[in-house]
C-alpha cells in the first residue's frame, strides 16, 4: 500500500510541478527514488510535524499540492491544531498521509499506535478521510488526491498488505466497491481491516452451517457514502462494520450515525478494537488477537445477530 502511494506520487510528480513532498525526519527506504529524481520537492522538516503542516499550509497557498508523511500518531495527533487551522479552516490542498493504521507498529508501544486518528480527522470540517484498504485503492484514492480542492487525510497501512481488487478496479473518492455478494449481511470493512474482512467472510461460507454474507468495501469516510450504506440497509438484513481502529468515532459510527436518522431500522453491529489504550508491545496480529480482532469473535457476533433475525 505504502509503495503504491510513493510509486503513484512519482508518477504524476514527472508531469505535475506543484507535488511537493515535505517530511519530519521520516520515510527513509521509501522516498529515495522521489528525493533522487526531484530533491527540491522532498522536504525535511526534522523532527518538528507542527512545522510540517504550517510549511504544506504555505505551499499549498502559493499554488502547490503538498503532501505531510509520517507515522500516524504524529501527523494527526501532534500537529492537529496546526491542521484544524492550517488545513482545514484554510481549506488548502494539503494531504496528511498518515503510515501504519491501528497497531502495524506494535513493536513501537501505545506511542505509535493508529487507533484514533480517523475520528479526529472526520470530525474537522472540510477533511476527506481516505482509508484504502489494499495497493490498488491507494492507488484510486492517490490519484484523486491530485486535484480535489480541500485537504485531505490518507491513512495507510506499513507495508505488504494482501491485494483484495483486481489490478483494473476503478472507482472514484465517495464510492463503495461490492467485493463478494451475498443476502444474509453485509460487512463493510475500511482501511487494513479489509483483507481479514474478506478472508473472514468467506471462511463464514465454510461452516457446518454457513452464512452468506456481502463484503462491500468503504475506502472512502468522509464524504461518506450515505446512499449506499442506505440501499444495504433497505436489505433487511445485519449490518456489521469491520475497521481497525477505535469503535468510536470511525466507520462504525459514521454508519451509526447514517442509520440513526434513517427509518430503516437496520441492526448495526461495530467490530472493532476496544476503547481502551493497549500496553502491551508485540507484533501485529499478536495485539490484534489480545484485543479481540480475530474470526473466533467475528464469527460468534456474525452467528449471533444472523440467528436473532
Amino acid at each position: 500500500m505504502r509503495n503504491a502511494f510513493v510509486r503513484e506520487l512519482l508518477q504524476r510528480a514527472e508531469v505535475d510541478p506543484r507535488i511537493v513532498v515535505i517530511t519530519p525526519d521520516l520515510g527513509f527506504s521509501v522516498w529515495e527514488p522521489f528525493r533522487d529524481r526531484f530533491p527540491d520537492r522532498l522536504l525535511n522538516a526534522g523532527i518538528a510535524e507542527q512545522n510540517a503542516v504550517g510549511m504544506a499550509a504555505g505551499l499549498a497557498l502559493s499554488g502547490h499540492v503538498a503532501y505531510v508523511y509520517s507515522i500516524i500518531p504524529f501527523v494527526t495527533m501532534r500537529a492537529y491544531e496546526q491542521i484544524r487551522i492550517d488545513a482545514a479552516y484554510m481549506n488548502t490542498p494539503v494531504r496528511l498521509v498518515g503510515v501504519g493504521a491501528g497497531f502495524a507498529y506494535g513493536g513501537q508501544g501505545p506511542t505509535h499506535h493508529g487507533l484514533e486518528d480517523v475520528a479526529l480527522m472526520r470530525s474537522l470540517p472540510n477533511m476527506a478521510v481516505c482509508c484504502p484498504g489494499d495497493d490498488i485503492e491507494a492507488r484510486e484514492l492517490v490519484q484523486a488526491s491530485f486535484e480535489h480542492p480541500g485537504p485531505m487525510y490518507i491513512r495507510i497501512g506499513k507495508s505488504g498488505e494482501p491485494r483484495v481488487h483486481e489490478p483494473l478496479a476503478r472507482f472514484k473518492l465517495g464510492e463503495t466497491i461490492e467485493i463478494i455478494s451475498g443476502s444474509q449481511a453485509v460487512v463493510l470493512a475500511s482501511g487494513t481491516a479489509l483483507a481479514r474482512a474478506k478472508e473472514w467472510v468467506l471462511r463464514l461460507r465454510e461452516e457446518a452451517i454457513p452464512i452468506e454474507a456481502a463484503l462491500v468495501s468503504v475506502p472512502t469516510l468522509k464524504p461518506f457514502p450515505e446512499e449506499a450504506v442506505l440501499r444495504y440497509a433497505q436489505q433487511g438484513v445485519p449490518i456489521i462494520a469491520v475497521e481497525e481502529h477505535s469503535v468510536i468515532g470511525g466507520l462504525g459510527s459514521a454508519v451509526a450515525e447514517v442509520l440513526a436518522e434513517s427509518d430503516s431500522g437496520a441492526v448495526l453491529r461495530r467490530f472493532g478494537l476496544p476503547d481502551a489504550f493497549c500496553r502491551e508491545v508485540g507484533s501485529h496480529s499478536h495485539l490484534l488477537k489480545r484485543s479481540g480482532f480475530h474470526y473466533e469473535r467475528f464469527h460468534q457476533m456474525m452467528r449471533g445477530v444472523c440467528d436473532g433475525l
